[in-house]
């Protein structure tokens, strides 16, 4: 499994958010400038987060975007789940119900279930808030 870009820019305009929380609606302009990341590239991902209602919006004059929840709400695997879908390693385990045709007598299967679980957990067992505590200065993380 690899995280794309998409991904690893949506963690960080989230906790770019969370991090400037008390500026009320931040625009995009704001987080792209401190972040470093094209503002069209974040406008490309800002209608993912709003759709799946982890985003706040207003438009016009004091427009922006913000957190619609505290930042301990918002796990890792909620936020790349959005934008680069299922986390599972292999194709087989994408569905709620394993459907295939080799499951049953798949040798490997055990691996890749054991694997998905570990990424699951793993990455819902960190928020947002848990990054934000472990940095010292708003500046200081590399996704």
């Amino acid at each position: 499994m690899k995280i794309s870009t998409k991904g690893r820019y949506a963690l960080r305009l989230i906790i770019d958010l969370a991090q400037n929380k008390e500026n009320g609606y931040v625009t995009l302009r704001d987080i792209a400038e401190r972040q470093d990341i094209s503002k069209k590239y974040l406008e490309q991902i800002v209608p993912m987060l709003n759709k799946s209602g982890l985003l706040k919006t207003n438009r016009g004059y004091q427009g922006g975007y913000m957190l619609a929840k505290s930042a301990d709400k918002y796990t890792v695997g909620e936020i790349l789940r959005v934008t680069e879908g299922n986390l599972a390693p292999v194709s087989c385990l994408e569905h709620e119900e394993n459907e295939c045709e080799r499951a049953g007598e798949c040798k490997t299967l055990f691996v890749w279930t054991g694997l998905h679980k570990v990424i699951t957990e793993y990455l819902d067992g960190i928020t947002v808030q848990d990054i934000i505590d472990r940095t010292s200065s708003p500046d200081d993380y590399c996704i």
